[in-house]
């Protein structure tokens, strides 16, 4: 049985240690186009700068590139991080985007630099940035929908129906400002799981179905993150997570290192070792309906309207056959979202 609720696909866009960056990229449209077939609702690619194992810096490059090589999937960002960049060029982009895949497109926001500070400023952007997020996001939809807030210019092509925008966030801030704004909201549970059952509540109490940017059918849509790795039997899947652990270490602890098997081994059972992989307590690992039976539980938990999953194993056939395991089901294969559109 597949979950009972929407499942989506977030990208970390992964070079793995093996691999060149343009062979991570062609095993990531082979996952998307995977989960294209199988009914995912959308996939999601993140930005992140400065870090050799993630491919997906140019993420509106990357969004495009998945979508050519798809058919139906939504394809968007988990997230733009809005700080980095001015609003008219991404809407510029994502106005490009939604006119070269009408009705595809995603655009999720978040606030913080997805990099280190020296990467930050070598971007160009100011450190007070993040402080502009709220009206950063007002002035961005404007140029989307076509009702530009900056006198006399405009971000051109773009429709007056925009791009669906998501709010996406690890803290409460995001949950408080995606409820003011009336927008969707994603957490990111797969890296931060300590405040995601007090980010969903408040997200839910405190919607604004009449907030700036809430479109005329606004309610409140909140999507949770978790890890998952699925398998016909426990014991390949629990394999796989234990590579998964050895990968996620070296990715937080290794940066500028070279990290043997063995010292991530020892880091495994080390104080800091163990905080880190407190980073994925939202892992679900099992056979199909294990991991179907978590997703589910989660999403009774959280009251979530819709899960987006990281595929977390590590190697290609693993994941495949993780998107088979835990396919949607038919009639929830839904392409065009009225309900969430911009302002």
């Amino acid at each position: 049985m597949p979950a009972s609720v929407p499942l989506s696909l977030l990208d970390l866009a992964r070079v793995l240690p093996t691999e060149t960056a343009s062979e991570g990229i062609a095993r990531s449209v082979r996952l998307a186009q995977t989960a294209d077939g199988l009914g995912y609702r959308r996939i999601w690619i993140s930005e992140h700068h400065n870090m050799p194992g993630l491919a997906s810096s140019a993420t509106s490059l990357y969004i495009q590139h998945i979508a050519a090589h798809t058919t139906t999937v939504r394809v968007g960002s988990g997230g733009i991080m809005l700080p980095n960049h001015s609003p008219l060029v991404i809407a510029e982009q994502f106005g490009l985007l939604e006119t070269l895949f009408p009705g595809r497109i995603d655009l999720g926001l978040g606030r913080a630099p997805g990099t280190d500070g020296p990467t930050m400023q070598a971007l160009r952007r100011d450190a007070r940035a993040s402080e502009h997020f709220p009206s950063d996001i007002v002035e961005l939809d404007g140029f989307l929908t076509g009702a530009t807030k900056v006198p006399g210019v405009q971000a051109y092509p773009h429709r007056s129906s925009g791009v669906p925008l998501y709010i996406l966030g690890s803290s409460l801030y995001g949950a408080q400002l995606a409820a003011h704004l009336g927008l969707p909201y994603a957490f990111a549970s797969h890296f931060a799981p300590e405040a995601l059952e007090e980010a969903a509540e408040i997200y839910r109490t405190r919607f604004d179905p009449s907030g700036p940017l809430a479109g005329p059918d606004a309610a409140p849509h909140f999507i949770a993150a978790a890890n998952v790795i699925a398998a016909d039997d426990a014991d390949t899947a629990t394999e796989q997570y234990r590579k998964t652990e050895l990968e996620w270490l070296r990715s937080i602890l290794g940066r500028g290192r070279d990290l043997t098997d063995d010292q991530l081994a020892v880091l495994r059972d080390h104080p800091q070792g163990r905080q880190v992989l407190g980073m994925l307590r939202r892992t679900l690992v099992g056979t199909g309906p294990e991991v179907v039976a978590g997703l589910d539980a989660l999403a009774e938990e959280v009251h979530a309207d819709e899960l987006i999953v990281v595929n977390a194993a590590t190697e290609e056939q693993h994941q495949h056959r993780t998107l088979e395991l835990l396919a949607p089901a038919p009639d929830r294969r839904v392409l065009t979202e009225p309900a969430l559109a911009a302002s």
